[in-house]
């Protein structure tokens, strides 16, 4: 993966990100996102983010090596702090937990006024992303599941707003764990990856009925339970 050619998970998150968009890239490694978005001029400026040094430095050399300078600010600080109000109208995080870009946006929520758009890819735990942006107004609208050496990979789409109900009253347990347009499409990727889910769900229930019986391990069992009815209610026979 390079500045000219992104991995098949940063093409996903860059394929939502609208033409000449203004974003910051939060978590950005080696700027790599940016720098492929403004060299093919499919953004008109960018903000690469990231908290630690090594990284920072990292995209501080990229971003002078491939002459963008002036089009990519690459700052170090911790999530969204190092955006000023109004200065950009997408944000992207990628490669990161759920429930730490849940964190990040709840965090940084007084810098999300001037932004219209929302392009999160979580390594795990999306629901925590469908929870937030659900709770705090934003509208889901499109996911993509994929696959890229053997790692299953989520991308949300979430615009300002309630103009899009993705969710069925009816399912709507099942579609916030597994995504409403995901467990819709049900595409390879996604039958792989909660087929694997919910196999290592019953694996842990099964050593839990050894151990010995604590409200933390009823808790967890019940949980686990409820989780793996989810996925059989969507996977159905296709599991099998």
């Amino acid at each position: 993966m390079n500045t000219d050619r992104l991995s098949n998970r940063l093409e996903t998150v860059a394929k939502y990100i609208p033409a000449g968009a203004k974003f910051a890239d939060i978590g950005s490694d080696h700027a790599y996102l940016p720098c492929y978005m403004l060299k093919k001029q499919k953004a008109s400026f960018a903000i690469a983010g990231e908290v630690v040094d090594g990284p920072f430095l990292s995209a501080q050399k990229q971003v002078v090596n491939e002459g963008l300078s002036d089009v990519i600010s690459v700052r170090k600080g911790n999530g969204l702090e190092v955006i000023n109000d109004g200065e950009v109208d997408c944000i992207t995080i990628a490669g990161m937990g759920g429930s730490l870009i849940a964190a990040i946006l709840d965090d940084g929520k007084d810098k999300l006024r001037s932004v219209k758009r929302l392009v999160l890819q979580p390594n795990v735990s999306a629901y925590s992303i469908r929870i937030w942006l659900m709770d705090n107004e934003w509208s889901l609208m499109t996911e993509e599941i994929i696959e890229e050496d053997d790692k299953i990979y989520e991308v949300l789409v979430a615009e300002k707003g309630e103009g899009k109900k993705p969710y069925s009253s009816s399912h709507i347990d099942a579609e916030l764990l597994l995504g409403p347009y995901l467990s819709k499409e049900k595409n390879q990727a996604f039958q792989k990856k909660w087929s694997i889910e919910k196999a290592n769900w019953e694996r842990i229930i099964g050593r839990l009925e050894t151990a010995n019986e604590t409200e933390e391990t009823a808790a967890k069992r019940q949980e686990l339970s409820w989780k793996i009815a989810l996925v059989q209610e969507v996977l159905g026979n296709e599991s099998n």
